[in-house]
């Protein structure tokens, strides 16, 4: 596998990431309250329990995101 390739790989990986975290960021803005009736059903939270729990979930993808794409990618641009 050359530079360019994993290179490349990194980006659309970083791309497709974020979209996703887009989506979850959007979906839980506009559908706030059907998505936490939802869970609610399940399981018993507070609704600052919830905003919480999915607050965390955002910071941690989008760290992860940087941390195993973007910031290789980087690296990798810096090298080639």
């Amino acid at each position: 596998m050359t530079i360019e390739i994993l290179s490349e790989a990194l980006l659309w990986s970083a791309l497709i990431n974020m979209g996703l975290l887009l989506w979850w960021a959007g979906f839980f803005i506009f559908g706030h309250g059907f998505i936490y009736r939802m869970h609610s059903r399940w399981f018993k939270l507070s609704e600052e329990k919830f905003d919480a729990i999915h607050y965390s979930g955002m910071a941690f993808y989008k760290i992860c995101i940087f941390v195993f794409n973007i910031v290789p990618w980087l690296a990798l641009e810096i090298i080639s």
